[in-house]
């Protein structure tokens, strides 16, 4: 196949840059769709990571209703097999239970990336139900880091991750429940935003009250492609049960700005949780860059009983989960989970948490409160805090201990061994903050590693301002420069 650009052309270019091109008559949306499945020809077969590529929307990019005159011009996108649907695909959770089912219309965020200019040319890996770190079941796929394919790309994003970093794409769909966008980014090389509640739509069929922790997003190469991406596909679907943020200005124009001098807060003390001390080490680096960008760094915590606010968040999951898995479980008219077709973690999820009472939601709602009150509290002193992204670095394919595959019979415990690793990510989403992961760090094996910024609600603007100046400090190089070894252009 002739391909419109080269491979170290392609990798060379954001998903702006690329949408510039074809505004400039260089390069047409069928070239660019074409380019990108002969990517994923070209390493999938090595890390897994997308699941189907649409023929017909690679050949005729307008087909589905993409505004080719957006500002993403027609420029491939992917979309994790998981979260908003898309009208006549197959949409599978990363679940054999889930074979074939097709949903019948497009929700709210699909016709918004559709108007954006986004052709979505396929799906990418899932772990099922997004529940567990991994895309990682032998019976569907194991989802590899194009870092070293020994190693997992973490989840539940985990196929927009892996594609992003082996340079099938710059920009593509991401979920995030707690932290499902932010450490797959952070494992990957990648940048990977948490927006606030009441800034993507869940709608019509869920909203932002019926989910609490879950949110949309992307993962990107780039600070102005996430940008773009906000301001293109942001804002509520109709009826929507809260207010959704409207910034005083578009994302992209505000990140050609640096921000003033900020008040940044470091930890890695998140109650009971440390990480490892060579991680420690990075946090501490990257405070002292964004000391040399002018910035105030200091020690400091939110004042949060940890304890109940993971208990509370492990509270949310199970009986989130469990509802999901039951409603499918009766849209076919069964009363429990066929084993041969749910993985052990989530028929345990479905047991444990199908039948827990109002009164205990209640319970988690008043520590949801207290803990996003908290962080409310504490934003009125600082403007960021920074953590590690995890307390520890990417684990080896195979680890069965945080997968849906294990045979731990203990929900909770199961949890419990998942807020040990995952420390830092899961109560931004409790309390409905934004947070950013930025490729800054390394861990020693040379994987990347994430450094996670947050701020209060609705300030994703200021996340995305510190990203786009260390982005220039930086001079465009995350992760020293390097890419993948698996990657397009080798």
């Amino acid at each position: 196949m002739n391909l419109a650009m080269s491979w170290e052309e392609w990798a060379s270019h954001d998903a702006v840059g690329l949408a510039q091109r074809v505004r400039d008559g260089e390069v047409t949306p069928t070239e660019l769709a074409r380019q990108a499945s002969a990517a994923v020809e070209k390493v999938n077969p090595t890390i897994s990571a997308v699941v189907e590529v649409f023929s017909d929307a690679v050949d005729n990019p307008s087909r589905d209703g993409t505004n080719l005159d957006g500002p993403f011009a027609g420029v491939p996108f992917l979309m994790k097999d998981l979260g908003p649907t898309v009208k006549g695909r197959l949409q599978e959770f990363g679940s054999h239970f889930m074979r074939g089912n097709r949903p019948a219309t497009d929700s709210w965020l699909t016709k918004q990336i559709r108007k954006a200019g986004l052709n979505v040319i396929g799906r990418t890996t899932t772990p099922e139900f997004g529940v567990c770190s991994s895309a990682e079941n032998p019976a569907m796929y194991v989802t590899r880091n194009p870092w070293d394919p020994d190693y997992t790309s973490c989840g539940s994003s985990a196929g927009t991750a892996a594609s992003l970093a082996s340079g099938i794409l710059p920009l593509s769909h991401g979920t995030d429940g707690g932290g499902s966008i932010r450490i797959p980014a952070a494992f990957t090389g990648n940048i990977g935003l948490k927006p606030s509640r009441g800034v993507f739509s869940i709608g019509p069929s869920l909203s932002d009250i019926s989910g609490y922790v879950s949110t949309q997003g992307c993962l990107s190469r780039t600070v102005r492609d996430t940008a773009t991406f906000i301001d293109a596909c942001r804002g509520g679907a109709p009826g929507e049960f809260m207010p959704y943020w409207t910034p005083h200005e578009p994302y992209a124009a505000l990140i050609k700005r640096d921000p003033s001098k900020l008040r940044i807060a470091l930890s890695h003390e998140w109650g009971e949780y440390r990480a490892k001390p060579y991680l420690v080490g990075e946090l501490e680096r990257a405070g002292r860059f964004l000391e040399s960008l002018g910035h105030t760094v200091e020690w400091a915590l939110p004042t949060i009983d940890f304890r109940e606010a993971f208990k509370a968040q492990t509270l949310c999951y199970i009986t989130n989960f469990a509802q999901v898995i039951d409603g499918l479980l009766a849209s076919r008219g069964l009363e429990r989970p066929p084993v041969d077709q749910i993985e052990p973690i989530n028929v345990q999820i479905w047991k444990t948490g199908k039948d827990i009472s109002y009164a205990e939601r209640y319970k988690m709602q008043a520590t949801f409160n207290a803990v996003a009150r908290s962080f409310g509290n504490f934003f009125e002193d600082w403007d960021v805090i920074l953590t590690p992204i995890t307390a520890a670095p990417t684990p080896r394919i195979g680890v069965s201990e945080y997968l849906t595959l294990s045979d731990n019979p203990d929900v909770w415990g199961w949890f419990e061994n998942l807020w040990k690793f995952f420390s830092y990510t899961p109560l931004c989403n409790l309390a409905g903050i934004p947070g950013i992961s930025l490729p800054m760090a390394q861990q020693e094996n040379g994987l990347p590693f994430g450094i996670q910024a947050q701020a209060k609600l609705g300030n994703d603007g200021l996340l995305l301002q510190l990203a786009a100046q260390i982005e220039r400090a930086l001079g465009g190089r995350w992760n020293n420069g390097n890419r993948a070894p698996v990657h397009v252009t080798n």
